[in-house]
């Protein structure tokens, strides 16, 4: 299908009872990720942090949306240094004191889905780069969730992304490399839909869909410190960056209501740092 062919995205809309369900899978995946960060020290394997996460999804009662998924093997992706992302976890790759990790992961509940990921540091005396790195991608998601707006175009969380990247000086000079093969995603009654999100902005693709109530999305920039190029590894899901340099990926599922964003993935809903840009969240549906 050419450029000028490209269908439509067919987003699928969501009910507010439908969005309580998302927020029951996605608070399962904070759990997951308090308990990997936990496990995320030198000398544990990638295959240990796996355990963790298929422990937590069955002490909640909630299914994987990563096992199988395509084929693959395991519960959460574990992208360690310069593997950006679709890391396999392994008892091969134990982590070392100075390593990053990326650690993706999602959820069933009900037949919804939740995703979302994280870069921690194992150990300690990490580079000061390495801290900038995180912080500039983390806080890129951050920007890209502020632009949820109703009335906002998904062409403006991408713009947001790649503005708040470029406008952040990389330690040593140079720029950041925007990961260009991979980005965000629609998600709901399956972990990847309609529409696809850049990370930055591609004018050919035009502005895309208006964000309306019930749009939920993946929103997830990758940065490398070098590169914005990738490769897939022998076994079909490993990327790594083409030049070796190390990167960091965070991801957040967020839906749009009436009333604002509210962050389906976040313990607080993305309460405090949405604060930050002046929004406030949208009334958590499970809140007691």
């Amino acid at each position: 299908m050419s450029d000028g062919e490209r269908r439509p995205p067919m987003v699928q809309i969501k009910t507010p009872e439908q969005i309580a369900k998302m927020r029951a899978a996605g608070l399962v995946v904070a759990a997951i990720h308090a308990a990997t960060r936990e496990a995320a020290v030198p000398g544990a394997s990638t295959k240990d942090l796996d355990e963790v996460a298929r422990k937590v999804l069955a002490e909640h009662g909630a299914k994987s949306n990563f096992l199988g998924y395509g084929g693959f093997p395991a519960t959460i992706c574990t992208s360690v240094n310069d593997v950006v992302v679709h890391g396999i976890p392994s008892d091969d790759v134990v982590l070392k004191d100075g390593d990053i990790i990326s650690i993706d992961c999602g959820a069933i509940v009900d037949g919804w889905h939740g995703d979302a990921a994280y870069t921690a540091f194992v150990g300690s005396g990490h580079a000061p780069e390495l801290v900038e790195l995180s912080r500039v991608t983390e806080g890129s998601m951050w920007a890209g969730i502020a632009a949820m707006k109703l009335g906002n175009r998904l062409v403006d969380i991408s713009r947001a992304i790649e503005t708040y990247i470029r406008r952040q000086p990389k330690p040593g000079g140079g720029r950041y490399g925007i990961i260009e093969d991979y980005g965000g995603h629609g998600i709901g009654t399956e972990m990847h839909m309609d529409p696809h999100l850049l990370n930055y902005v591609e004018r050919r693709r035009g502005k895309g869909p208006k964000l309306v109530p019930g749009f939920c999305l993946a929103i997830e920039p990758m940065v490398s410190l070098g590169t914005p190029r990738t490769e897939v590894l022998e076994d079909d899901w490993t990327v790594i960056t083409t030049d070796g340099t190390w990167s960091s990926h965070w991801e957040h599922s967020v839906a749009l209501t009436e009333e604002g964003p509210l962050v389906l993935t976040a313990v607080d809903g993305g309460k405090a740092k949405l604060a930050e840009f002046g929004i406030t969240t949208a009334p958590d549906p499970l809140a007691k």
